[in-house]
């Protein structure tokens, strides 16, 4: 007992004195696939170097992410989706009680197989293809080839604003094929000669050749943080270095 008591005793005091150093802090968000994969992950070293805080990270969806705050499951969570389009989902009224804290913008683009000879398309034409008006290549300029639909599962983030900016909002055609992951529709897509998706821009310069950036309007959403109300020391460390010009040096 009293080697115990004298050893816990000299283990403190090298704490204290700065001789051994102090454990970091842990956290773990849940959420966006994109912020995952081009914000957390590629910084988490450096974000642990300048805070004291490891940052464990669960890739779902934004919307589950959110909602595991809604559930009193969680305090924050990570979304590539605006926080008004996530309240406005769940029919949460905006009185302040939940904060975005925008860490950087992302570009959504549609993307084909390096094969397609399609360049650009609009808006209308984009909506006409993934609701089912148009479903061959040649009605929009491509070779006589039929048009696979692939997206995100419907909890994405990414399939969220791109429904709504570009689709208006209307739904999918019912043979649209669903993914879980914008890393496994990046991999769809390079293998269906056919295929069209849309997805990050980070996740495309990741993948260089595998699949082809179809011009298009400028599809723009926040990558953020959300709280409910402030968030506590450690997260706020967190939140603070990502906006800064070093961390983004690390982003995807």
């Amino acid at each position: 007992m009293i080697k115990y008591i004298l050893r816990f005793g000299f283990i403190t005091a090298l704490l204290t004195t700065g001789i051994l150093p102090a454990m970091a802090a842990d956290i773990t968000l849940s959420g966006s696939t994109t912020v995952q994969k081009r914000v957390l992950e590629p910084a988490a070293e450096a974000i642990q170097a300048a805070t004291g805080v490891k940052v464990r990270v669960r890739g779902t969806s934004s919307g589950k992410g959110f909602k595991e705050i809604l559930d009193g499951k969680a305090m924050a969570s990570i979304a590539s989706s605006p926080l008004a389009s996530l309240l406005s989902k769940y029919k949460v009224e905006d009185d302040g009680t939940y904060q975005e804290h925008v860490i950087t913008r992302d570009v959504i683009v549609p993307i084909v197989h390096p094969a397609n000879s399609v360049s650009e398309l609009t808006f209308q034409q984009l909506s006409d293809i993934n609701t089912g008006k148009i479903t061959n290549w040649k009605d929009v300029g491509g070779p006589d080839m039929k048009i696979v639909v692939i997206t995100s599962s419907k909890g994405s983030a990414t399939r969220s604003v791109f429904q709504k900016l570009v689709m208006k909002k209307q739904p999918y055609l019912k043979g649209a094929r669903e993914v879980k992951s914008t890393r496994k529709e990046v991999d769809l897509v390079s293998k269906f000669k056919g295929g069209l998706g849309a997805v990050s821009q980070g996740f495309v310069d990741a993948n260089p050749g595998k699949v082809n950036v179809v011009k298009t309007g400028e599809i723009s959403r926040p990558l953020c943080v959300i709280t409910k109300g402030n968030p506590d020391s450690e997260l706020g460390k967190v939140i603070a270095y990502l906006k800064t010009d070093q961390a983004k040096k690390h982003f995807k």
